[in-house]
């Protein structure tokens, strides 16, 4: 086995399918699979495990996020050996070369943590959505939407959770996802932690993936606002306590938003916004999927 992959999937069997069937025509990498189901309601667990035999699946009695659904498959990964472990989104799609090329790169700088590509959109194939994370506390825009200037691996604050590549011994060191946050900035805080530790964050602009991001456009209404806006005081009650100045930041950009989304008729996203700062400044952490969801 040369790779633990890990992907989850939450109603999406079609996604997931086509993710495993890519990874299935690799020629070189051996990887192990491993598909966390996360309480989908849509017969998922069959169709994937009908459709894609070999991999292993992980049903779960409840949605536990990104973070608690790759903790969930990275608990029993970590008990079978030291293979790299990649994160890879069931709507994302990076070639066998591509993933060959971030190994390379793991293997060959000891002090790495975290490895990912250029994240371009599937749809628009010449759009560059990401070239790394920036500390989500200290920039509006975290992910990096610019052409690097050079073909050699650069150091990020964090590398999207969308494609990332890191060694067994870098959870077993610095621990895995923080559950609190549910969905969103999880990967920011376990880059950040690494970086405490002493590893590096780092985009290989030698190495592409795409993101189908048009699929999950419906939750962007609500899910994403509110775990954003939540999640942002989370990492800065965890990580920057002290700092007045970004919590009176984000509460005045928090308010300006939740308004102004209100007034341009957008009342979905001004409640999501609205609730995300709430919690976020109770430090109500996990699954608030109920908030915009039944059932979930």
């Amino acid at each position: 086995m040369d790779l633990s992959i890990i992907i989850l999937n939450w109603n999406a069997a079609a996604d997931t399918i086509r993710c495993l069937q890519a990874i299935t025509a690799w020629q070189t990498i051996r990887p192990a699979v491993w598909v966390v189901d996360n309480a989908s309601n849509d017969n998922s667990v069959a169709r994937i495990a009908q459709a894609c035999p070999a991999a292993t699946i992980l049903s779960c009695n409840e949605n536990l996020g990104f973070a608690g659904g790759n903790n969930y498959a990275l608990t029993e990964i970590l008990k079978t050996g030291d293979a790299p472990i990649l994160l890879l989104n069931n709507d994302a799609v990076i070639t066998e070369t591509d993933v060959q090329t971030l190994l390379d790169t793991l293997r060959s700088r000891p002090q790495t943590g975290f490895v990912g590509p250029l994240l371009f959109d599937t749809d628009q194939p010449d759009r560059l959505l990401s070239a790394g994370g920036q500390n989500p506390v200290t920039h509006y825009r975290p992910h990096a939407p610019r052409q690097p200037a050079t073909e050699a691996p650069f150091a990020v604050d964090y590398v999207p959770g969308t494609v990332l590549l890191t060694a067994a011994a870098v959870f077993r060191r610095v621990g895995l996802l923080d559950e609190r946050y549910f969905f969103s900035m999880e990967v920011a805080d376990l880059c950040h932690r690494a970086g405490q530790a002493g590893l590096k964050s780092l985009i290989n602009p030698r190495a592409r993936a795409g993101h189908t991001v048009s699929r999950s456009a419906g939750s962007r209404r609500a899910l994403h606002p509110y775990y954003i806006s939540r999640n942002r005081f989370l990492f800065m009650k965890k990580h920057t306590p002290r700092n007045a100045a970004l919590f009176l930041f984000w509460i005045g950009y928090s308010l300006l938003l939740s308004l102004k989304a209100g007034l341009t008729g957008q009342p979905v996203t001004a409640r999501a916004v609205w609730l995300g700062l709430r919690d976020g400044l109770r430090g109500a952490g996990g699954n608030r999927n109920h908030y915009f969801l039944r059932g979930h």
